[in-house]
């Protein structure tokens, strides 16, 4: 039996049937509000088809698909036991008509060009091993001038509170995580948040990808961001401005 690669999908297999209950534990609940964050950034009108990537168990996906009662919602994972979870939740929430999961990898997404008119992935680009080419594809087939929102942790560098910040991240979710879930998934967490670039890199790779930055929001404390971009489809990358 083959180790699973940290970040893939085969990882998230084996944390899936409590993957919902250790985030609400290590983030204190905080990972609710940032979603209702990002599904209001996406400014999606009555009829709209949205593209969830790194669903996951459908949280983002759902949350979409309620407050949008017109939209329809395609979420793709490439972890097959996080999307059993999810479609249970999506029938539990009676959404099956318009929210559909399936199996996919980020990197070489299996729709035609302007095909969604938003799109969005939380907590899941740390995960991709080509981040631009997955940046690329979600501008691809985002319309031009849709939303694509990248809600994503990081590790706060500046204000008061950082150092607490950093701490929760550095010492307080792997130790938590490894006793909840008896896996050592969570210590991955922590170095992925402290490998990813920052804010400010990352933006301007979505910008390189094909897209025009919007706002680039920190979230409590810079522990999470929430980055708003526009598609520019097929014309390429633009600069555009991020606001702290």
């Amino acid at each position: 039996m083959t180790e699973a690669r940290m970040g893939s999908g085969q990882m998230f297999d084996n944390i899936a049937d409590r993957y919902d209950r250790l985030n609400r534990i290590i983030s204190m609940g905080v990972d609710q509000s940032w979603r209702r964050k990002t599904v209001a950034a996406l400014s999606v009108g009555s009829g709209s088809r949205v593209l969830d990537l790194a669903t996951g168990t459908g949280d983002l996906a759902i949350q979409i698909a309620e407050t949008h009662p017109e939209c329809e919602v395609v979420g793709v994972d490439p972890s097959v036991n996080m999307l059993k979870v999810g479609r249970g939740k999506v029938d539990a929430a009676q959404l099956g008509r318009r929210v559909t999961l399936m199996e996919g990898d980020a990197q070489s997404l299996p729709f035609d060009a302007g095909s969604f008119d938003a799109a969005c992935i939380a907590f899941g680009i740390r995960n991709v091993p080509d981040r631009r080419r997955g940046l690329r594809e979600m501008a691809r087939v985002v319309r031009p001038g849709g939303r694509i929102c990248v809600l994503e942790l990081s590790e706060p560098k500046r204000g008061v509170l950082s150092p607490f910040a950093r701490f929760h991240i550095r010492q307080v979710v792997p130790r938590l995580g490894a006793w909840l879930s008896g896996s050592a998934e969570y210590r991955y967490l922590q170095e992925s948040i402290a490998a990813f670039p920052e804010p400010e890199e990352f933006a301007a790779l979505m910008e390189e990808a094909g897209m025009k930055m919007v706002t680039l929001e920190r979230l409590t404390f810079g522990v999470c961001c929430l980055y708003v971009a526009e598609s520019l489809g097929e014309g390429g990358p633009a600069r555009g401005a991020v606001i702290g």
